[in-house]
């Protein structure tokens, strides 16, 4: 038995970026022959991508947690680690993308159309990238970025020219099934259709599809019966039709009611759909005449019906009466409607250039930590994500990079003071001014910053000078006189 699920939620996790190595070109006579680290990889991104073929978010039901390949890091040699491969999920045309609290982040209709649902992070720049003539033989390279991960709520709404409205057992399977090819289950008892049930149906030459949702009653956009859950499958049909079950044995119910309830729980479902009301074409359907009461009901209430500006079909999907008219009646209506609606142009590439004034960062004060201030801007908090504060070399081509961007400048106007506490991103440090970007400076061994007092460690040049200094002469005789 197939099942037909039209809402559930993802957890989609794009590709971490690939480390970027530090290494050094080594060959036989030539010991310091060049950094020669290659870059990262790029993570893959998670893809929802709009296919024909898929009609229900079953498959997402089963496997709600989608993860994309993460790039591989960087190699000695100059050789780049690979990308990471993207995932592509495959959605129903007419899906609706949501965020947890319900805000729409796409409306996905039409074959292929494509939507990064989360972006995979970037490779990080090995130690031959970030070279410069001020660091020539880099000791560091860049961390790969954490790819995106989000959770998102997908809704189908089913992308029908015609939406087929009424209580249970009003026939709307029944009406489906002669007009289309689609088999729905059919029996005489209420809630029938459990899932919402697509035909398509010719009438001349004009082809357009039918919808067919669960039975709906009093309450249902409050959440009685199961219209509430399928009502968002005839938001987007061109045609409303009424189909009004004339041969009913409940007391309390005529078509007029009928049809005035439904109306209303319409209204009440959602705003969008409310506001739309007056222009959504109707029709009233009057089904099962073949049956003499039912028949004569019908001849009543149409006048009532017609003097509302309906138009009104009486037919029996028994004896198929009425149907041929009924057919072409909506195939004019659903050209009339496609005609009205404006022709939908390709997808304009949009460039919005950076403003000359916009810093790419902002600067505000902590109102949690007095005397304290918070960066915030894509990229500080990328470069925050990209350094390695292991290593004291990586921390300190970040202050450079921080400085020549001018956060420390404005963290001075502002009135920040040595010592204040700073958060960028997921940081916070103690902020204590560097030397000015551009302002030559003595580099010192790989891996290490002069700059930072707490470096405890004992840098290469270091290391060399006090083996000079055991090779002088009368060095090692000093040594025998202290033993």
């Amino acid at each position: 038995m197939s099942r037909f699920v039209d809402r559930v939620v993802i957890h989609v996790a794009a590709g971490d970026g690939g480390n970027g190595v530090a290494s050094v070109h080594r060959e036989k006579f030539k010991p310091l022959g060049g950094p020669d680290g290659g870059n990262g990889g790029k993570g893959g991104d998670v893809v929802l991508v709009v296919d024909s073929q898929v009609h229900t978010l079953l498959d997402f039901h089963f496997r709600p947690h989608a993860a994309a390949g993460s790039g591989k890091g960087g190699q000695g040699g100059n050789r780049d680690g690979a990308n990471g491969a993207d995932l592509e999920l495959r959605v129903p045309d007419g899906t609706v993308v949501l965020t947890p609290d319900g805000e729409v982040v796409a409306d996905l209709t039409g074959e292929g159309t494509r939507l990064i649902a989360a972006q995979g992070g970037r490779g990080g720049l090995g130690n031959a990238s970030l070279a410069s003539k001020a660091r020539k033989a880099p000791g560091f390279a860049l961390l790969g970025e954490p790819g995106e991960q989000h959770d998102l709520v997908l809704e189908l709404k089913s992308v029908a020219d015609v939406g087929l409205l009424g209580f249970p057992s009003a026939g709307k399977s029944s009406l489906i099934s002669v007009l289309s090819a689609a088999k729905p289950k059919i029996a005489d008892y209420p809630f029938t259709t459990l899932v919402p049930n697509l035909g398509v149906i010719t009438g001349g030459d004009t082809i357009f599809t039918m919808a067919d949702v669960p039975g709906l009653i009093p309450g249902a956009s409050e959440g009685k019966g199961l219209g509430l859950d399928f009502l968002r499958h005839i938001e987007r049909c061109a045609v409303l039709v009424h189909v009004v079950d004339c041969a009913t044995y409940e007391p309390d119910r005529d078509p007029i009611s009928d049809i005035d309830a439904l109306e209303e729980e319409l209204a009440k479902y959602t705003p969008s759909l409310a506001d739309d009301l007056a222009e959504r074409p109707r029709v009233v359907v009057l089904n099962k005449i073949d049956i003499p009461e039912a028949r004569d009901l019908a001849e009543i209430v149409r006048p009532d019906i017609e003097a509302r500006g309906l138009p009104v079909f009486e037919v029996s999907t028994a004896s198929r009466e009425g149907l041929r008219e009924l057919t072409f009646a909506l195939a004019r209506v659903v050209e009339e409607y496609r005609a009205s609606r404006p022709k939908q142009e390709a997808t304009r590439i949009v460039l919005r250039p950076t403003a000359v004034d916009d810093a790419g960062f902002t600067v505000v004060e902590d109102p949690q930590v007095e005397g304290g201030f918070i960066v915030r801007g894509e990229r500080p908090e990328r470069w925050i994500r990209q350094t390695d504060f292991s290593n004291d070399e990586a921390v300190g081509y970040l202050a450079d990079r921080l400085n020549r961007l001018g956060v420390e400048d404005v963290l001075v106007k502002m009135g920040a003071m040595p010592g204040c506490q700073v958060t960028i991103g997921d940081l916070v440090f103690d902020w204590e001014p560097t030397t000015p970007a551009g302002i030559a400076m003595t580099m010192t061994g790989r891996g290490t910053d002069a700059r930072l007092e707490a470096n405890s460690r004992v840098g290469a040049s270091e290391r060399l000078a006090a083996k000079k200094a055991r090779r002088l002469p009368g060095a090692h005789e000093d040594f025998e006189e202290d033993e």
